[in-house]
């Protein structure tokens, strides 16, 4: 699957509503680290259908970020079920990525 960019309107119901993991990618376009990240967050979107993996554009959705107490970018969240089981702030591996993903599952 791809990654999808989500918006605040949209969020309760992809997010909140789904049975899946679900990884959120907090970024800006302007985010040197943040565009060292989106490969490694493509590449789990791609290669792991059982989760569901989102783009949150903190420019474009400050009250997302906000909400998700982001102050670095890029922040990553693994929620499951409604509630924020892991997060992480800076660039991470793949590996750190699934691992987060597997311990909220």
């Amino acid at each position: 699957m791809a990654v999808e960019l989500i918006s605040n309107q949209e969020f309760d119901e992809k997010v909140l509503k789904t049975e899946k993991t679900v990884l959120i990618d907090f970024f800006a376009t302007w985010c040197g680290p943040c565009q060292m990240m989106a490969p490694v967050v493509e590449q789990i979107a791609r290669e792991h259908p059982e989760y569901q993996v989102y783009k949150v554009d903190t420019d474009q959705e400050p009250e997302l970020a906000k909400a998700f107490q982001v102050m670095s970018i890029p922040t990553i969240v693994v929620m499951k079920d409604g509630q924020v089981k892991s997060k992480a702030v800076g660039v991470q591996s793949a590996s750190e990525l699934l691992s987060m993903l597997e311990q909220a599952s």
